[in-house]
């Protein structure tokens, strides 16, 4: 089956073309970040505008790479939430509409859901079931995945999540939007660290859940004693990162010894950190268990993910009737499995 799959969360646009036994045929992204970098994050009104004007020629521009016509399709997958209301309805109206058009079924798809199985669509890619570090826009989760829709929330952040931290920081540290990967950037830059001890928020403690608030706190105080000194500056970026994927490694590797589980999954934008990455590769090695992670290019919101679960899900035989919404929440936990 032919599946064409549309990405409308946030702020990029994404559409790929999956087809089963075949793999990916074709795939587009299209950032925002050159447009909302002026206002320092995104403008949901923008977003919404700039998906009605960039999806349909990235469709056809997808179609032609796939070598795909219109009418071989077999399905329509598009992300339903969780994100922007007006974003996801822009990709949820034009693939319901394209689905009609050609009388194929069509299937809402769910965001997290979609970055959590987006490492299957590597050569190398994780059997079930396997632990995940979810670290995606608002989201910061471990969750036990035995299977498609069968998913155990295991803990979550209870305040700021850990890429609201880097952005906060980043921007606490005059640097540009985005401000995960500039403060990425200015970590690696750093000659020096240690200097300032970050805390490991929640460590101290029994259980799985995340805290990131207050690290952002210490961070404001950190930054301004630190002044305009360059290199002082570069110094704590990196300290802070390095607390961060301490944080993050330490609720990992309790989750791993909890659950027993041998493979373990980063999934969402944050994954693409070098340094997060790097650490738990260690860690993995020493607890005997391994490490999975899609490429860059679909750890940020993508079209392929998207269209990759909705063919799991219609070749499980789900599919939306005539009426369709979108939801700008939604517990991972409540959907149904698929096979």
């Amino acid at each position: 089956m032919l599946v064409l799959g549309v990405e409308t969360s946030c702020d990029e646009t994404g559409v790929a073309v999956y087809e089963g036994g075949g793999g990916l045929l074709g795939h587009r992204i299209y950032s925002q970040v050159a447009m909302h970098a002026p206002f320092g994050g995104v403008v949901p009104e923008l977003a919404s505008r700039d998906h009605v004007r960039k999806l349909t020629p990235l469709i056809r521009e997808v179609l032609a790479e796939s070598g795909v016509e219109a009418k071989n399709l077999g399905g329509v997958a598009y992300t339903r939430g969780p994100g922007l209301t007006g974003a996801l309805l822009v990709g949820a109206s034009v693939a319901r509409s394209f689905a009609w058009a050609l009388a194929i079924p069509a299937v809402g798809v769910h965001h997290m859901e979609a970055h959590l199985l987006a490492p299957m669509l590597e050569e190398r890619a994780p059997a079930f079931p396997f632990l995940a570090l979810l670290v995606s826009g608002g989201h910061t989760m471990l969750v036990e995945v035995a299977g498609v829709g069968r998913y155990r929330v295991l803990g979550e952040t209870l305040d700021d999540a850990v890429g609201e931290a880097f952005d906060k920081t980043a921007k606490l540290l005059g640097l540009p939007y985005p401000g995960g990967p500039a403060l990425e950037a200015l970590a690696r830059s750093a000659d020096t660290g240690g200097e300032v001890r970050f805390p490991r928020p929640m460590t101290d403690r029994p259980g799985l859940d995340f805290s990131f608030s207050g690290l952002k706190t210490f961070a404001l105080n950190a930054i301004h004693a630190a002044g305009d000194d360059p290199r002082a500056r570069a110094a704590l970026a990196r300290d802070f990162q390095e607390a961060v994927v301490e944080t993050l490694a330490i609720k990992c590797r309790r989750a791993l010894g909890a659950t027993g589980l041998k493979r373990l999954v980063i999934a969402g934008g944050v994954g693409a950190n070098v340094r997060l990455r790097d650490y738990l590769t260690g860690m993995a090695s020493e607890m005997g268990a391994e490490l999975f992670y899609p490429r860059p290019l679909f750890c940020t919101d993508n079209g392929a993910m998207v269209a990759y679960l909705g063919w799991l899900r219609l070749r499980a035989g789900q599919h939306e009737g005539v009426a369709f919404d979108v939801a700008a929440r939604w517990p991972l936990e409540s959907l149904p499995a698929a096979g």
